[in-house]
């Protein structure tokens, strides 16, 4: 048995070690956080860069969100049919109803442009089970995502600048992005073609990025979901759409809405082997495997100046158990984006408060 001077001597040594790694702990803590904030490459993206080109490109939108700035409120609830709960042990895929929280919204910076400016239309969720864990999740209507990096990311925004003498961006900026990015040729080629309509409520929203199902025996399975619609489209010529007014999405959600509830269908896709989890630019083949696990029921609206939407961040990796991001590169940068416009908006709020409805702007 070792004396006491050994003992002690060991003690010390353990001491000395156990500080050692706590300050090497520290450190790369320190370090991870300083690389993130770009303090060791001043040319590196970083949240507030991002954000700092979405303020630009829709008008420095002081209170409001950087992205997808102009939506609406709605609340309704999750009806899970358990089919899911075979895929995921996520708690609101088990049979059962679940309380939402959503947004739809058009892909603008600017609260006030015209419905008329977004080409694409969003919708976010807020999932809520009883034990407090949520589903966030942040929708598009495209079938792909425009980029597949956040740094590809950057650069389109950046060509969407507005141009200050003309009020609005350079369309040969834009024009140089597309010729020097053939993975976005998909999303253009979905933006030039796809049918206008006059609704919220005859669109699909797809997740567009990959994420993780994992079931009770701890199996992964990768992804994707779509809230698919089920109201018949009402395609409308692009040039109709100026006579409708500025706000005709928000007139027609809260018509419909007046007579009775909207309903998507909530269904989730299985990838094969070989299907791109990384690149929201590829869609997955249509021959997949999908899984119809639930329907959303949305009931009321409401205007976001007031409305239960307005302080959530729909951080797309606010996620419950049994379901985990896939390795986009995407999910993670939105996050971070996510966080630093909800910083922005909550500080600017006492200052800049958010526009009245619109019903009421309009008198």
């Amino acid at each position: 048995m070792a004396g006491p001077g050994k003992s002690d001597d060991k003690r010390g040594v353990h001491a000395v070690a156990a500080l050692a790694l706590i300050a090497v702990v520290i450190a790369a803590a320190a370090g991870a956080f300083a690389y993130t904030g770009g303090w060791f490459s001043p040319h590196r993206l970083t949240p507030d860069r991002m954000v700092d080109a979405l303020s630009r490109r829709g008008g420095d939108p002081l209170g409001h969100r950087r992205n997808h700035a102009k939506g609406i409120c709605f609340t309704g609830e999750f009806a899970a049919n358990g089919a899911g709960a075979r895929l995921s042990i996520a708690p609101m895929l088990a049979a059962g109803h679940y309380p939402v929280i959503g947004r739809f919204a058009i892909a603008v910076g600017d609260p006030q442009a015209p419905d008329a400016a977004g080409r694409v239309r969003s919708m976010a969720v807020r999932i809520a089970a009883p034990d407090g864990e949520e589903w966030r999740s942040g929708m598009n209507n495209s079938p792909v995502f425009v980029v597949a990096t956040p740094e590809e990311f950057y650069q389109i925004t950046r060509a969407q600048d507005l141009d200050p003498a003309a009020g609005k961006p350079d369309p040969a900026a834009m024009q140089r992005f597309l010729a020097t990015h053939p993975d976005s040729a998909v999303f253009n080629e979905w933006a030039k073609t796809a049918p206008w309509t006059t609704s919220f409520a005859d669109q699909t929203y797809n997740s567009l990025n990959a994420f993780r199902f994992i079931d009770a025996a701890g199996r992964s399975r990768l992804v994707r979901w779509s809230m698919q619609t089920t109201v018949a489209p009402h395609e409308v010529p692009y040039d109709a759409l100026a006579a409708l007014g500025p706000d005709f999405l928000e007139a027609d959600l809260e018509r419909r809405l007046a007579q009775g509830a909207l309903r998507w269908n909530l269904v989730v896709t299985l990838a094969a082997p070989g299907d791109p989890s990384n690149n929201a630019t590829k869609a997955w083949p249509a021959n997949r495997e999908t899984v119809a696990v639930g329907m959303l029921v949305v009931r009321h609206a409401q205007d976001e100046a007031d409305g239960p939407c307005r302080d959530y961040n729909y951080d797309p990796t606010i996620l419950p158990v049994g379901i985990q991001p896939s390795d986009d590169p995407l999910l993670p940068a939105r996050s971070a984006a996510y966080a630093k416009s909800f910083d922005l908006r909550a500080a600017e709020a006492a200052d800049y408060p958010r526009t009245p409805p619109r019903s009421e702007a309009s008198r």
